[in-house]
């Protein structure tokens, strides 16, 4: 059985995914280059998680470098690829860009030339709810508009399915793209809000909360996002037979091609956010309250009736119960 190649496989999602991928017996090979954005100890205390499981293999590759991939490619011949890796955040890509341009446009062009050249059964690539900028219509559909974006980051990732749609049309190569929505859970990132929030309240110090604590999104719990991502995996991209070249829908083509929304369509306020991590961690933060930053979306929200049509599911963990099984991680990871 070929291996499927998971990109970014020591990531926060990668590592989940993997997992998930040798639970049921497949192998994977998985590919990072281990950068210092954040932590590279918990990307480290994660690929010893997959590297102790029978069917995983690990080459530590930046996906920018097209040699290495290259023969990667020809080497390994993957059934399918699961590409999460990408240079992430959204404040950071202000500071920057180069390190975007690198791994999220040419990163993602040598993914692509692999998948053509071995012609592989499915490619599933992250994408982002970035993407949707500074559309206000809540909640975002796939057949929105996308053209607005209010960050580099998100330029990037709306790039990448441009970049995707036109390898599968051309080229035939099944291809789907999953449009996450800020993603939380267990082995989660350290530049996120949560594991901010509890690093800086266990330790007795207030917390930046951006926007006021008005910002909206859809959180959305890491279980449910492998679910969705594995579920994908499994249904190979087809064309939509119903496509109207005179009206065409975003989300959907003539080639191979697909857009999905995966988020839990319950969009929280920051604010109670806050509050249910309070809750699990048994105390309140002090709250030092900030304008929003540049390039943040004001609110999120995942219409995932396509993702639901498509494989039977979309995403529900209550952000309670997500945010105090984080608490329950971290605590026993840290050990503060």
């Amino acid at each position: 059985m070929s291996a499927t190649l998971v990109t970014g496989c020591a990531g926060f999602i990668g590592m989940h995914c993997a997992q998930a991928l040798l639970a049921r017996g497949e192998r994977v090979l998985g590919v990072d280059n281990l950068n210092a954005y954040y932590d590279v100890g918990l990307k480290q205390a994660r690929l010893q998680r997959l590297q102790a499981q029978p069917g995983f293999a690990f080459e530590r590759i930046d996906v920018a470098d097209g040699v290495a991939m290259r023969a990667l490619f020809e080497r390994v011949r993957p059934a399918r690829v699961l590409h999460l890796a990408a240079q992430a955040g959204v404040r950071y890509s202000i500071d920057a860009p180069d390190d975007y341009t690198a791994s999220n446009l040419l990163g993602f062009g040598n993914i692509l030339q692999g998948c053509r050249t071995q012609q592989v059964a499915h490619l599933v690539f992250a994408s982002s709810s970035s993407v949707y900028g500074g559309n206000a219509r809540l909640p975002f559909s796939e057949r929105d508009a996308v053209d607005h974006p209010i960050s580099y980051y998100a330029a990037t990732k709306k790039a990448n399915e441009v970049m995707a749609h036109a390898y599968a049309h051309l080229y035939g190569i099944p291809t789907t793209g999953l449009r996450f929505f800020t993603v939380y859970g267990p082995w989660g990132r350290p530049d996120m809000a949560l594991f901010k929030f509890t690093r800086a309240m266990l330790a007795g110090e207030a917390i930046d909360v951006y926007g006021d604590g008005q910002l909206v999104r859809d959180f959305t719990y890491i279980d449910d996002i492998v679910e969705g991502v594995l579920r994908v995996l499994d249904k190979p991209a087809t064309p939509d037979a119903g496509h109207d070249p005179l009206a065409p829908h975003p989300g959907t083509s003539a080639a191979p091609y697909r857009i999905f929304n995966i988020g839990n369509s319950t969009p929280t306020l920051l604010l109670d956010y806050i509050t249910a991590l309070e809750s699990a961690l048994g105390t309140t933060a002090a709250k030092r309250m900030l304008p929003i930053q540049p390039g943040d979306m004001h609110s999120t929200a995942a219409d995932t009736a396509a993702l639901a049509a498509w494989v039977g599911f979309s995403p529900a963990t209550p952000v309670r119960e997500g945010v105090a099984r984080f608490v329950h991680w971290y605590k026993g990871f840290y050990k503060p």
